[in-house]
């Protein structure tokens, strides 16, 4: 079957015009190269993005002229070390300048795509083609790392279509084709749970990849229940889109009877980096250029931590240059101690995403909630409160587009998903306060949970 499962998902890539397999080759090359020669082939895939933007993205071309680095450019002699002298981006440009910045005539198309964001600004952004391939293949990479060939079972723990009354038969057959389960996160009830348990232990997967708490929250109903997963095949549990606290780890971890390796990325920048074997975020060098900086704007120091600013080496669609991602990590001194020249990530600092409850008790990811506003035109930020299983308060800062239908499409989308009889208040304010800490969470849920469950997922 994985055979069978490989040359399904190579025809599938052939025929959407995604190099994915050639990418995955190139990765397996490159990952042993020394750390000058990778930052060299860093360097001429630098100036290949700067080329194309300076060609295709009129703000990004403008940049490059007002700082000076146009003609080094256009030479194709610019440096790493240049990147330093462009200012930053953020979300904000990225969806102020998003006319200026796309290339829509990008080799294989651009495509249209959207994200909450750490802060619950939705931004609306492009990809194209390479950019496709080069999340695929670097997770296939970092599967290897663990044991886990293309094209063997895989179960992921992940959300559902806006609609989650329509099954697509014709993803789910696809699914099956590529050697992939795929449960749903947005429905995490104890009856579910087990019924999820018992799918995993028919499939019998290598690899099991989820967001970090929704995972953990498995894992604690399974112990809670006396239940003993049993995946004889399982060689790693991957978990993402959240930081990966240490109990979470430990139960995991227990649980299923493997290790646990944390990716970071997201869905603007794309697959970053990926937990190896023997500790340490690796980062996907060949596709990424990760600076880490402090508070004001300058390069941090030497084990400090910091803001991950990122420039997406094949992001030619929506170049993201200098990209403040608001996450904060810290490198770390040492090398792989796989031998990798890849650079290495010490830690993932960030946001916790909390849970909330439907009306019938289930549990659901958070991105539940944020799919359905980020889908809707006209809303600048947001921010859902749960003050109880029946009680939805959505606090909208509102933009071009908003309006009293885009007010209906949040309310209709929320009770879709957390039940007809949910009660749910759509506020628009001028702005959204980031919480004491000095941090924006986009969903906070004041529904308690079971106490071990809680544990799992806090």
């Amino acid at each position: 079957m994985p055979m069978l499962s490989r040359t399904v998902y190579r025809l599938q890539e052939a025929a959407l015009r995604r190099p994915t397999f050639s990418y995955l080759a190139e990765l397996e090359r490159s990952q042993w190269l020394p750390r000058a020669e990778l930052e060299a082939l860093q360097t001429r895939k630098l100036n290949r993005l700067l080329q194309s933007a300076l060609a295709h993205s009129s703000w990004h071309a403008q940049r490059l002229r007002t700082v000076g680095l146009a003609e080094r450019v256009a030479a194709g002699e610019a440096t790493l070390a240049d990147l330093a002298r462009l200012p930053t981006m953020d979300k904000g440009d990225a969806r102020r300048n998003a006319a200026d910045l796309v290339w829509h005539g990008v080799p294989g198309g651009a495509f249209r795509y959207n994200t909450g964001g750490s802060s619950g600004e939705p931004l609306i952004f492009h990809y194209g083609r390479e950019r496709q391939a080069s999340d695929a293949a670097g997770r296939m990479r970092a599967r290897r790392w663990w044991g886990v060939a293309a094209g063997e079972r895989e179960a992921y723990l992940w959300g559902a279509p806006v609609e989650l009354a329509k099954t697509d038969r014709v993803k789910t057959l696809r699914d099956r084709l590529v050697n992939q389960l795929v449960l749903n996160a947005f429905a995490m009830s104890g009856a579910r749970m087990d019924q999820y348990l018992a799918a995993l232990a028919a499939w019998q997967p290598r690899c099991l990849y989820g967001y970090a708490s929704s995972v953990a929250l498995l894992a604690a109903h399974a112990q809670a229940r006396g239940i003993k997963p049993g995946l004889r095949r399982l060689r790693v549990v991957c978990t993402t889109g959240e930081p990966l606290y240490p109990h979470q780890r430990e139960l995991i971890g227990r649980v299923f009877g493997v290790p646990v390796a944390n990716e970071f990325g997201s869905r603007d920048i794309g697959f970053t980096a990926h937990e190896a074997p023997g500790g340490g975020l690796l980062l996907m060098s060949e596709s990424q250029v990760l600076e880490v900086l402090d508070a004001s704007g300058a390069p941090a120091s030497a084990g400090a931590s910091g803001e991950a600013v990122v420039t997406g080496l094949t992001s030619l669609a929506q170049p993201f240059i200098r990209y403040r991602t608001g996450d904060v990590v810290k490198l770390a001194e040492q090398a792989d101690t796989g031998g990798r020249g890849l650079h290495v990530i010490a830690e993932v600092g960030g946001r916790q995403t909390d849970f909330v409850v439907r009306e019938d008790g289930a549990l659901m990811h958070a991105l539940a909630v944020i799919y359905v506003l980020r889908a809707v035109e006209g809303v600048v930020q947001f921010k859902c409160i749960q003050h109880a299983a029946q009680s939805m308060e959505v606090l909208v800062v509102p933009g071009a587009g908003w309006n009293e239908a885009a007010r209906a499409a949040v309310v209709a989308g929320l009770t879709a998903r957390l039940g007809a009889g949910v009660a749910v208040e759509v506020r628009v304010v001028a702005e959204i306060p980031a919480e004491a800490s000095g941090k924006h969470r986009y969903v906070v849920s004041h529904v308690p949970l079971a106490a071990e469950l809680k544990q799992a997922a806090a």
